[in-house]
């Protein structure tokens, strides 16, 4: 009679592909070797499969419904690859929107189409650093157009390693080393990005979600200031359009109108390096943009390129702070004195400083198109078209 030992270890046999040649399998009685044979269980698969795909169907679809009800809508996202997708179609003498979020929203391509008489590349970012796109622009023995870029001054001069400037040299970088497949991927993920509103990568992956559970700041364990939700529609040209729900007094409204001032509040010095130092190490890395500024534009220049430096509208709160911390003679004046380049500020000119951000940082929908008509005559003006 086998021992409970034979029996366990023919149980465990491993089938016949696993081995050259089958191996001797043990004789129970005498009788001929035994054969292995997997056992199917009698299950009805077609079935499950069925219950599998309903499922997962109305899964999708639950989240879905209850991402449109707290208020998201489909648009694509701008990642590294939709950005790329953008500089690809910069030809060498376009015209080009560079720099932060309010030369995304506050700008409205179809209205600088017709008064420049060329339609603008929309290369700027949200909470982007403009330099990184400057020194691309400005390396690029090919281009030789206009740059429109727009300045916010803590944006403008974030030192390197910051995510201002990683956000915006990640960008870069995709567009010089983006693969075949990463192409394809971006192109196949639009449709389905236009039509489903849980898409959104930026806010809605567990990772996002997890990020956003209410962690009060401990001793040597700072908490990063949140992000602003879903405000924003973005379309293939990467135009960025402010949705309704923000542009009307109400609960997005005066959440985003508070997140921006923790965010545009600068973080207090690190304990491990002394104020001093570190005031001077921030001070060096201020000068030295503004040097690589002026190098970037004096090479542009040097091929027939043209740049406009412009200053877009902020309200309330956020401009109290903005004008505070950044004054306009710190940086502003600096970057028109140093590069010798047109700059429009928008305070300068009554028929720009009459708008008002419903969030305090970006122009609605409707506001950015007559805003840009108002700011043709001075682009013009400043690029001698």
């Amino acid at each position: 009679m086998p021992s409970s030992t034979s029996n366990f270890k023919r149980k465990l046999r491993l089938p016949r592909l696993f081995f050259s040649t089958p191996p001797e399998i043990e004789r129970v009685h005498g009788g001929p070797p035994l054969e292995y044979e997997r056992p199917i269980p009698e299950v009805p698969s077609r079935g499950i499969a069925t219950v599998v795909v309903l499922m997962v169907i109305a899964a999708t679809c639950a989240w879905e419904f209850y991402c449109r009800s707290i208020g998201y809508g489909p648009t694509l996202n701008d990642g590294e690859d939709l950005w790329t997708s953008a500089r690809r179609r910069v030809k060498p003498d376009s015209i080009v929107v560079i720099g932060d979020s309010r030369g995304w929203f506050d700008l409205d391509l179809d209205e600088l189409q017709k008064g420049l008489g060329k339609r603008p590349v929309q290369l700027a970012m949200g909470g982007g650093c403009a330099y990184p796109v400057l020194a691309d622009l400005a390396n690029d023995e090919n281009f030789h157009g206009t740059i429109i870029c727009s300045v916010v001054p803590r944006l403008f001069v974030a030192p390197p390693g910051t995510p201002p400037m990683e956000r915006a040299e990640k960008a870069v970088r995709r567009s010089h080393t983006q693969t075949p497949a990463q192409r394809v991927s971006q192109y196949l993920a639009m449709p389905l990005e236009e039509h489903v509103a849980f898409l959104k990568q930026e806010e809605l992956t567990l990772d996002d979600l997890v990020k956003r559970l209410p962690i009060p700041n401990r001793p040597y364990a700072l908490v990063s200031p949140r992000i602003p939700p879903y405000f924003g529609t973005l379309d293939r040209e990467r135009r960025a359009r402010m949705i309704e729900g923000c542009a009307q007094p109400g609960k997005l409204q005066t959440t985003i109108q508070q997140i921006w001032l923790p965010l545009f509040t600068p973080p207090p010095p690190p304990t491990y390096i002394p104020k001093e130092e570190f005031a001077k190490r921030m001070g060096q890395a201020i000068e030295q943009r503004f040097h690589d500024v002026a190098a970037a534009v004096q090479k542009l220049r040097s091929r027939g390129g043209k740049i406009v430096f412009v200053r877009l509208p902020h309200s309330g709160g956020l401009k109290a702070l903005e004008d505070r911390e950044t004054p306009r003679a710190a940086v502003w004046d600096r970057v028109i004195k140093d590069t010798a380049a047109p700059g429009i500020y928008y305070e300068d000119f009554p028929e720009l400083a009459g708008f008002n951000c419903p969030e305090w940082s970006h122009l609605s929908a409707g506001d950015s198109v007559e805003f840009s008509k108002r700011l043709i005559p001075h682009l013009r003006a400043a690029l001698q078209m």
